[in-house]
């Protein structure tokens, strides 16, 4: 009996998961996605001209940034409802299956991402009540908790590892354009097609670099027990601002960045979901 009720309670959500309103939050989630990455990307131009904060240039910042805006308030509900339909989304994902993707990887990539962006919806509505802090900082007091426990500074490590792979699998999944396996090409027109296809090899393989670049920091600060040196992608992007050639490459990524996000708005119309 109770075996009865499981099975019909699994088919119930299966179904509530496949059903139009659910497609339309996925997608909506989406746009939103694109949406943060074109802040991002816009936040780190103006810290290439010094014309904000450097240590605007992440997520937080950007959401900050936009809170400030006319509609500001207005924006950021629509992309917190965003973000929160990308996470269920993605979690619907992990538990009845990814489309076009079998096995558990796909579904273990999804749980990430959905646990990711309901941390980001919760973020936007921090920021929408007044109470969110500063993320950054916040980041640099868990990593060095994380390392002042036995073995903390390999985990710390090994956590930097993870996200360079992921990093260099963003990479590799740009320049193979495999992000197209995921798209209805078949509704898309030669032309269309062919710009679809260049802003994602282009925007994916950026990401990835940003990602690669903020895994290695996090590598250093165990290796030296720094915690300081950890960080996202606002600590990403300040590092190759202090390159030679710096302002020039932090806006060759900011503009990936930026590449990325239209690229993502792209996604949320031709997405298979």
């Amino acid at each position: 009996m109770r075996s009865t009720a499981t099975a019909r309670a699994s088919t119930t959500a299966r179904r509530a998961s496949d059903s139009p309103a659910a497609r339309a939050l996925a997608r909506a989630g989406l746009a939103a996605r694109g949406v943060l990455y074109i802040l991002i990307g816009w936040v780190a131009i103006l810290v290439a001209f010094g014309q904000t904060s450097s240590n605007q240039a992440n997520q937080a910042g950007a959401l900050h940034l936009l809170a400030k805006q006319p509609f500001g308030l207005v924006l950021l509900w629509l992309l917190g409802i965003g973000f929160a339909g990308y996470a269920l989304w993605r979690l619907s994902e992990a538990a009845f299956g990814v489309t076009g993707g079998n096995g558990a990887g796909p579904r273990l990539k999804s749980l990430v991402r959905g646990v990711v962006y309901a941390f980001f919806a919760y973020l936007t509505f921090q920021i929408i009540a007044g109470t969110a802090g500063n993320s950054a900082k916040k980041q640099q007091d868990l990593t060095a908790k994380v390392m002042h426990h036995p073995g903390g500074q390999v985990l710390v490590g090994i956590v930097g590892a993870i996200i360079v792979a992921v990093g260099v699998a963003l990479v590799l999944e740009g320049l193979r354009r495999k992000f197209l396996k995921h798209l209805q090409t078949s509704q898309m027109s030669p032309q269309t097609r062919r710009v679809v296809e260049r802003l994602g090899t282009i925007g994916t393989a950026a990401r990835g670099v940003v990602f690669a670049l903020a895994g290695v920091l996090v590598i250093d600060a165990a290796i030296t027990y720094k915690p300081a040196k950890a960080g996202g992608i606002d600590k990403a992007l300040l590092t190759l601002r202090d390159q030679p050639f710096g302002q020039v490459l932090l806006i060759l990524a900011a503009l990936g960045l930026i590449i990325f996000g239209i690229y993502g708005l792209c996604e949320a119309r031709w997405r298979k979901v």
